[in-house]
């Protein structure tokens, strides 16, 4: 178009203002700065998205409020870092969801053999002592256990070693009820029954002596017959009626809840302790010159750049203030409270060269560059080998940079691009909230809900990793399965709880359309949405958002059972008969109804309320399709360009931090015929993204928004 010559002539890479570290990146910072793991939704407040992400500078600003947090955070982790002996005894609480069915192995982290419970990983501050305490799942409105009238064993393991064996339910010998004289002996009984079914995990608690650091607790109920019951797919009595006092239904751990330390020591070695002692002084002379080593060996990764003695003396009389009050480790503890809020660390900052007019365009820095790539790439900070290319000035050079982005793509933390991109784009992560309707559909419970989510994230992991074309996304004949997930696809001799590779001879899960994350996150909880899914493939495939609808719309009639049900198509034409509502539908609904095979939670079905599906379309320029077959098809060979723009330009949104706008189109046309020599790789638009001016680039503040800033407090 006329616009590629003035582009290429006179680049406008646009602006990224000055952002905080998101969410994600803090703890991946964190994770790579200390070796240390830390629960970020503990910490902070989800970021807000903006175009699809939540990395957009826009909606990075660093508020008093927020700032309190971080502050928080940064008291809690370099505690947790230096495994400081001030940290008291607390009380956390790790809950099993209402909603998950415990009559299965929930996953890898549980035992074969053992089915329910819940596992999670918690960092233990110290050496020490630590109470474990497990508790069992109620009724709702007699607070009496369930499950008690059969026994169960319960295993509690520490990093998959059995620690403590209980058992619970069938006998109640012993229950104190108190007087008895003139009760009948019936009566008797009953309440023994009613005091133990209120009490049974009263001794399920115990205390043992721990490590610091971050270890895997699972706790679950050891198989009796698993052969006979563990796969039967049947609706547990808790989903059934949630006023269910039924004492002899399904058992199931409700919550764990672990305190400590008591008595905690602090460990010689972690590997936080590790990482961040670089040195360690034998005599009182040697700790000032080592406290400086340690905090300039912290400093330039967590600055991502050289660091000065303008840097590091602030940081010393941190340490100092810190030694005078305990140790030399108290000290730098307090240095890295200090560094995990200071601006150079919390911020990302592109420092507009001194004396630039408004409007200047300008190369990034060889640091700022590196910056940009390992949060594009990593989420996280730039590690020592990309540092120390950037610190030479050699990151711009063609052979260098290539060489570094591919082997960040081939390293472990580029997985969190693919899982953390794709999930935003898609839209795939908030499988995590919604709660389709037990009643219509009592299969679904929380450890299908977490397969469906992991089954996405190894998809598209292995996508980037070998490098393939993004057009298989939408055909690729291979997926991840568990023994849950195969069992919701109808897919048969996959076992167990782990995931693996599974090549698909049945083409209904081919590609994205057929993941039943996607399929569940565009439906309601009570049916499908041919709407929404409709939406989600103009919007997220196609990349041609429909306008929003007009207002007043009548809702869809819903089949309520006194008269004769009427198919989601029948009711959906008499809606469109609406001429308000038929401009938008004549251009959403074939794409929402050749999806219409899949039910509200991603299961194939030929029905729907006892009526055939239909799941025929005529697409807008006429063509006839018929089911997800055709309608992949169609999507690939008519639409592929489309889907490839898409991608392109969600790609270059993540990797920028801000909305796209008319002067980046002649970026992403570039980058789409860059790639199409490559069959449209992986590395072939990463690579594009990260050799464009709008990577490499930036624009001067203009003179009104410099002022602005200047005024903003």
């Amino acid at each position: 178009t006329p616009l590629e010559p003035a582009a290429a002539s006179t680049p406008n890479p646009g602006r990224v203002v000055v952002r905080r570290l998101n969410r994600l990146e803090y703890v991946n910072a964190i994770r790579e700065l200390l070796a240390l793991e830390v629960d970020g939704d503990a910490l902070l407040p989800a970021d807000d998205s903006a175009f699809g992400f939540d990395n957009n500078a826009e909606m990075l600003s660093l508020n008093p409020s927020l700032m309190a947090r971080y502050v928080s955070a940064a008291t809690k982790v370099s505690r947790l870092a230096m495994n400081s002996a001030a940290i008291r005894p607390v009380t956390e609480v790790f809950r099993a969801s209402p909603f998950a069915r415990q009559n299965e192995r929930m996953g890898d982290d549980f035992p074969f053999g053992t089915h329910g419970g819940l596992a999670f990983r918690h960092t233990f501050p110290l050496d020490g002592e630590y109470a474990f305490r497990i508790r069992m799942q109620r009724n709702l409105f007699a607070r009496t256990i369930r499950g008690t009238d059969d026994e169960h064993e319960i295993e509690v393991r520490l990093n998959h070693e059995l620690v403590r064996r209980f058992s619970v339910g069938g006998q109640y010998p012993g229950v104190d009820i108190g007087l008895t004289v003139g009760i009948a002996e019936d009566d008797i009984e009953g309440q023994r029954r009613h005091a133990y079914r209120m009490s049974a995990d009263d001794h399920m608690e115990f205390r043992r002596v721990v490590e610091a650091g971050t270890h895997l607790v699972t706790v679950a109920f050891t198989d009796t017959a698993p052969s006979v019951w563990q796969n039967v797919p049947l609706m547990p009595k808790s989903i059934k009626s949630e006023m269910s006092t039924d004492d002899a239904g399904d058992p199931g751990i409700d919550r764990v809840e672990i305190s400590g330390p008591y008595d905690g020591t602090v460990p010689d070695e972690t590997p936080s302790r590790s990482k961040i002692l670089v040195c360690r002084p034998e005599v009182a002379g040697d700790e000032r010159s080592c406290a400086r080593q340690i905090l300039e060996t912290l400093a330039r990764r967590a600055y991502r750049r050289p660091v000065t003695d303008a840097d590091i003396d602030p940081l010393l009389d941190f340490h100092a203030e810190g030694r005078a009050q305990g140790t030399f480790d108290d000290g730098i503890e307090r240095a890295i409270e200090a560094l995990l809020v200071s601006p150079h660390f919390l911020l990302r900052v592109e420092q507009d060269p001194a004396g630039a007019a408004p409007g200047t365009i300008y190369r990034l820095s060889d640091l700022e560059l590196a910056s940009r790539l390992s949060f594009f790439l990593w989420s996280s900070l730039p590690d020592d080998e990309l540092l120390a290319v950037a610190e030479a000035g050699r990151l711009r050079e063609p052979a260098v940079l290539e060489r570094q982005v591919r082997r960040m793509l081939a390293d472990r933390r580029a997985s969190t691009f693919a899982t953390n991109f794709a999930n935003q784009w898609l839209i795939t992560r908030n499988a995590s909230v919604v709660e389709p309707d037990p009643r219509r559909y009592p299969n679904f419970d929380d450890s299908l809900r977490r397969a469906m989510m992991r089954e996405v994230d190894l998809f598209i992991d292995s996508q980037v990793r070998e490098d393939r074309s993004v057009l298989e996304l939408l055909t690729a004949d291979y997926t991840f399965l568990n023994e849950r997930l195969a069992g919701h696809y109808g897919v048969a001799d996959v076992y167990g709880g782990h995931f693996r590779r599974v090549q698909l001879a049945d083409d209904r899960r081919h590609g994205l359309l057929g993941k039943a994350s996607v399929l569940t996150v565009t439906s309601y909880a009570h049916r499908t949405s041919v709407v929404t899914r409709g939406k989600w493939v103009l919007e997220n495939v196609l990349g041609v958002p429909p306008p929003d609808p007009p207002p007043n719309v009548p809702a869809l009639e819903e089949n309520d059972g006194r008269s004769a049900p009427t198919s989601l198509r029948e009711r959906m034409d008499q809606h469109r008969s609406n001429p308000v509502c038929a401009s938008c539908h004549q251009m959403i609904d074939p794409l929402g109804f050749a999806l219409e095979n899949y039910d509200a939670t991603g299961a194939w079905r030929d029905l729907d309320d006892g009526l055939p599906i239909d799941a025929s379309s005529e697409m807008a320029d006429g063509r006839q399709i018929d089911g997800p077959r055709q309608f992949r098809e169609f999507l690939v060979t008519e639409r592929g360009d489309a889907f490839v723009q898409t991608v392109t330009e969600k790609l270059l949104t993540y990797a920028l931090g801000r909305g796209l706008e008319y002067y980046d189109m002649p970026t992403v046309r570039e980058l789409m015929r860059q790639a199409e020599r490559d069959d449209y790789r992986w590395s072939s638009l990463v690579l594009g993204i990260v050799r464009s001016d709008a990577f490499q680039m930036r624009r001067v503040a203009a003179a009104q928004t410099a002022r602005q800033a200047r005024r903003t407090p």
